[in-house]
């Protein structure tokens, strides 16, 4: 299951540099995760200061 991330997120960018596939870029107002390229490991959720990244 792919990962998202919520309101929560202040753009720090340290889960898209967590993310081993690079299915995390900058969006509009926030990251985002592709989830067609998310292999849902998690990692980005550990890396997240926020815990703004939850399970989808």
């Amino acid at each position: 299951m792919a990962y998202k991330i919520t309101d929560a997120c202040i753009s720090c960018g340290s889960c898209a540099e967590g993310c081993p596939v690079g299915a995390i870029s900058q969006g509009d107002t926030s990251y985002v995760i592709d989830p067609d390229t998310c292999i849902s490991c998690g990692s980005c959720a550990g890396t997240c200061p926020m815990g703004a990244i939850e399970e989808e």
